[in-house]
């Protein structure tokens, strides 16, 4: 073989290398891509619950247990499914006692209160009774006050006039009610003020959406700062403290119109004394986390972003991290990928691991397990699926592509893995932050209304009354009637402990 030929040869090989090197990478970016499209045709004509059908459950389950008594570690693990609930069709659930029953008698003509074979008078002898809700239009009053003049008629002096109890908002129009009406449709039901202006419209009431604005923005920057002060205070005296954040647009900023800025949210508190803040800010930098934890040196869960991985250590913070997230994430790569594929099976391995310790979790919900009883049934319980699933990912990590949805989850998972197993070995640590992104939920609603905020003002006022709303719903409290006592009775407060009597917190 001459020279040539063997550099001939060479060249062929080197030429072969590189146009397989290059269909690989091209096999690897349309199955990236192929996956991207089956998770947004998931997303928009599949169905949004990470639920599966009751035959993957079942099998899930069952693999979910293999899986976990091949890992050295692993005990075998009874999760029961609870059966679907269903109300059963034709029976309707009863009207609330509660309500306020008006009569709407119905009776015979006075020609057929004749006995019809003797023709004597018939005569009551029960009735029949059935019930249907019934709606009362919205109305709109003015309340008149009229503050009464004494003075004595001998001398002509020592005039004296009644006072008026001090306003909310001194010089507005509005009334608590009124107030606590706007509040409560804008901030609970998301209906935007020019919305809400054409209702009024409708009950002949000029009500411009200028002036319920500007409302808004005196009671969240001025007249609601000394309960959301005290919120404040009593959400750094609890042991755990839930965090997440989401995008808000500022119209009226120093950055750009289009920029994002965002709405933080910290959830703590026990039952009946949740507490639930909103607060605004135009970064998502680290700094926002250490200024809402300033005084705080208890526990936090968080997802994954990194900014609280900064305040935690700053301020030694025990720090858990969110399964919800992870599971998030596997749900995702399960959907994206094609039916009857490894990708898919491997999906549904790990999330039948994940729905494991969800069980576990919720038979402990059920049974009111107190943190002890909580942490002794995770040691025995959890560990093991947890030691499986960390298994299961050292296992299959270096099979699967790092680019892929389920690379990505499984970077995540490893990422968080010490936040993620913080709650084995205490017993207040949920297994999510489901109950952060629960609060925040109401206003990521809202804002597909409203979309965007027109100045910083009106950002940080909505945060407030946000804060004061999902607290109210937290506890158990209807909104507009406690807001309505709020507006009436928070003027004339003095005191701390008068401010504490009006916290949106279920009487003990």
């Amino acid at each position: 073989m001459t020279l040539i030929e063997t550099l001939h040869r060479e060249e062929l090989a080197q030429q072969r290398k590189q146009s397989a090197a290059v269909i690989a990478a091209r096999d690897v970016h349309i199955k990236l891509l192929t996956e991207q499209v089956q998770l947004l045709r998931a997303q928009k004509f599949g169905p949004s619950s990470e639920q599966l059908s009751p035959d993957q459950i079942r099998w899930l389950f069952n693999e979910a247990e293999s899986l976990a008594a091949a890992s050295a570690q692993a005990q075998a693990a009874s999760i029961l499914i609870p059966a679907h609930e269903r109300t059963a069709r034709g029976h309707r659930k009863a009207l609330p006692d509660t309500l306020p029953r008006v009569e709407v008698i119905h009776d015979l003509a006075e020609h057929e209160k004749v006995c019809p074979h003797d023709g004597s008078a018939l005569q009551v002898i029960g009735q029949e009774s059935s019930e249907q809700l019934d709606y009362v239009p919205a109305t709109v009053r003015v309340l008149k006050h009229i503050c009464l003049k004494y003075g004595c008629k001998i001398c002509a002096q020592g005039v004296k006039t009644a006072h008026k109890p001090p306003r909310i908002l001194p010089k507005s129009n509005a009334s608590p009610s009124l107030l606590a009406h706007i509040v409560t449709a804008k901030y609970a039901d998301g209906l935007p003020l020019y919305r809400q202006e054409t209702q009024f419209a409708r009950l002949t009431i000029d009500l411009p959406r200028v002036s319920s604005a500007r409302w808004m923005i005196q009671l969240g920057t001025d007249s609601v700062i000394p309960l959301i002060n005290l919120l404040n205070e009593l959400c750094w005296t609890q042991s755990l403290i839930h965090l997440d954040e989401t995008t808000l647009q500022v119209l009226k900023e120093r950055q750009a119109p289009h920029s994002d800025h965002y709405l933080w949210v910290r959830c703590a508190g026990p039952p009946g004394k949740r507490i639930v803040l909103f607060d605004y800010d135009a970064s998502r930098s680290a700094a926002v986390p250490m200024r809402l934890l300033s005084d705080y040196h208890g526990s936090i869960l968080t997802d994954g972003y990194a900014g609280y991985d900064v305040v935690a250590r700053e301020q030694s913070l025990l720090h858990g991290g969110c399964w919800a997230h992870a599971r998030r994430k596997y749900d995702e790569a399960r959907k994206a990928a094609l039916t009857a594929s490894i990708e898919r099976n491997r999906a549904d391995e790990i999330l039948a691991l994940i729905r494991a310790l969800y069980g576990i979790e919720r038979e402990l919900k059920e049974s009111h397990a107190d943190d002890s009883a909580r942490l002794a049934a995770r040691r025995q319980r959890s560990q093991p699926i947890i030691a499986a699933i960390k298994a299961w990912i050292d296992t299959h990590r270096p099979q699967v592509l790092p680019q892929s949805l389920l690379g990505k989850a499984l970077t995540y998972t490893l990422n968080q893995w010490p936040k993620l197993t913080v709650f084995l070995e205490h017993g207040h640590f949920p297994l999510d932050n489901n109950r952060a992104e629960n609060a925040i939920r109401p206003f990521v609603i809202g804002r597909k209304n409203w979309l965007f905020s027109d100045t910083v003002a009106g950002a940080q006022a909505s945060a407030n009354l946000y804060s004061i709303i999902e607290t109210a719903k937290a506890n158990g409290i209807e909104p507009h009637a406690y807001l309505t006592r709020l507006f009436t009775e928070l003027p004339g407060a003095q005191t701390v402990e008068d401010i504490e009597k009006l916290l949106p917190f279920k009487p003990e």
